[in-house]
């Protein structure tokens, strides 16, 4: 194994500036040429690793701005095909570590071994995964290993400790910390129990950590970083693609701010 892209990106963000920042969009979103289109420009205005959404009929923690992009994107015709397709395109295009995040369905419809050769072939750095939980991962875990694929999983502030200990002895790359309870959404504030989360996970673990859900501004990302490895953004940059390529790269410009002003 060759190790994780995602780690050392993460790792060399810290080292540079404040810390990385993580960039979510749908593939498909308005349609699949502006999705690839948009994910390059993100790596262009200062995000340092991509989170590339499948879209899914059956979404569990999106919120209206996310659910209402990948609805578009199934209705404009997104197959699992076209995933390998954009993220071979990107990958051609950027060396920013490309994160599929899907729920598990699809790769088990797909076939888990198959989907991780299909992704490790098209250039992609793993997957996170919202809905798998550590227990029941025994088959995307075999399969990453096999294909030397990164595999994130969540830790949200309900979670026992036993379950943080387990969600970041298995994630690859880094571990996702949800910052608060309830569907993504651009939000105000950054719930306060991230900072508490991200302290309980650093006693177990000394492996990254990146906080999302809620993430919305140059200034929520600095201070996001004061404390986490990495910030994660989603909604905030669905809503700019709506309004355009152009005011996609400046919402990313302010973000990116972020990641040199925090402390």
């Amino acid at each position: 194994m060759t190790g994780s892209k995602a780690e050392a990106t993460i790792r060399a963000a810290n080292a540079s500036r404040a810390g990385a920042l993580v960039g979510y969009l749908p593939i498909g979103y308005p349609d699949l040429a502006t999705s690839i289109e948009a994910a390059i420009t993100l790596t262009q205005h200062g995000v340092d690793m991509l989170e590339l959404g499948l879209p899914y009929s059956d979404p569990v923690i999106d919120g209206p701005t996310i659910q209402a992009a990948t609805t578009k994107a199934l209705e404009n015709g997104f197959r699992l095909r076209h995933a390998f397709e954009a993220v071979r395109e990107v990958s051609a295009a950027s060396d920013a570590p490309i994160l599929c995040m899907t729920y598990f369905n699809p790769v088990l419809s797909y076939g888990v071994d198959r989907f991780a050769a299909d992704l490790a072939e098209a250039g992609g750095a793993g997957l996170i995964t919202p809905d798998l939980v550590p227990e029941e991962a025994g088959e995307w875990l075999a399969a990453s290993a096999a294909h030397d694929l990164d595999r994130v999983f969540l830790a949200a502030p309900t979670s026992s400790e036993a379950r943080l200990r387990r969600a970041t002895e298995l994630s690859r790359g880094f571990t996702y910390v949800v910052s608060t309870m309830g569907i993504t959404g651009a939000r105000s504030d950054v719930d306060e129990r991230a900072r508490g989360l991200v302290e309980r996970l650093r006693e177990v673990s000394d492996r990254p950590l990146a906080v999302g859900i809620g993430i919305s501004t140059g200034a929520q990302v600095a201070d996001v970083l004061t404390y986490a490895d990495g910030a994660i953004v989603g909604s905030r940059l669905v809503t700019a693609l709506g309004d355009g390529i152009d005011a996609l790269a400046d919402v990313a410009d302010g973000l990116a701010e972020g990641t040199r002003s925090a402390g």
